[in-house]
């Protein structure tokens, strides 16, 4: 047995839902009635970083329909890998340029919900 492989595959899995957790954590764990505008405006960029990640893995999954994956071990540390690089493409792309969706979230919040 590989205990490499099992280790990257965990480690695979935590980085999967790490973002996933910290974007529930920024949700759940606060009440955002007394969120003041860069809180909101923070949590609206999260959700978008989220959202770019979750179509960029998307997109990966098309390109990799068609590859041959023989040795598993080094397929799954390189998973691991373009996971966290999928993850920090997103995030900078939201801070950077971004989709505008958090600017148009954060304003349709701040205008039905009187933040």
């Amino acid at each position: 047995m590989d205990f490499s492989t099992i280790s990257a595959l965990n480690n695979l899995q935590a980085t999967e839902s790490a973002s996933t957790a910290k974007l529930k954590d920024s949700l759940n764990n606060k009440n955002h009635a007394n969120s003041s505008d860069e809180e909101l405006l923070a949590a609206c960029k999260e959700f978008e970083a989220y959202f770019l990640e979750m179509v960029f893995k998307e997109m990966q999954k098309s390109v990799n329909v068609f590859s041959d994956k023989k040795d598993q071990s080094t397929s799954q540390i390189v998973d691991y890998f373009r996971d966290m690089t999928v993850q920090k493409i997103a995030a900078d792309a939201t801070e950077t340029q971004g989709l505008g969706l958090a600017q148009q979230l954060f304003e349709q919040m701040k205008r039905n919900y009187n933040m």
